[in-house]
């Protein structure tokens, strides 16, 4: 299997059981080794009492960008932590995508940055996120695990 058909396979293993990504409405749109892309429409019940997106749903389309970008090696990997800032509102009928790209990764631990924006490309948050792998767990068994040769 390319690295490529590896991270659609952890994907498509991943979104079966992530009850809460398809509960808020979420997309994966894209997935690759160490990225993944995520989107989800701003609803109703997702604003707060000032009539903006609730930060915590906009922490939570990154996470699951982040969580789909991590996974994408066949390798069961958790978060150990994440930092999220709030740049700007996100409003009822926005379409959020959360893009997330690996930094680095090296050992058990990997660091991923994840871009959250609107319609019109304007960022409504920037998150951080820190992973741990559980070595030699596979996401998805008979399907080959870790980066490929020479990966970062």
């Amino acid at each position: 299997m390319t690295p490529q058909e590896v991270a659609e396979a952890c994907r498509d293993a991943m979104w079966q059981g992530d009850h809460a990504s398809q509960w808020l409405g979420m997309a994966v749109v894209a997935v690759g080794p160490g990225t993944a892309t995520v989107t989800m429409t701003v609803r109703a019940e997702m604003v707060n009492g000032h009539g903006v997106a609730h930060g915590g749903l906009v922490a939570t389309l990154a996470d699951s960008a982040f969580a789909f970008a991590c996974n994408a090696y066949n390798e069961v990997t958790v978060a150990a932590g994440f930092d999220v800032n709030l740049l700007a509102a996100a409003r009822l009928g926005d379409v959020l995508t959360a893009h997330a790209v690996e930094v680095h990764k090296g050992g058990r631990s990997g660091v991923y940055d994840v871009a959250v924006s609107n319609q019109r490309g304007e960022r409504v948050a920037a998150f951080r996120g820190r992973s741990r792998t559980m070595k030699g767990t596979p996401l998805v068994p008979g399907v080959p695990m870790g980066p490929p040769p020479g990966a970062a």
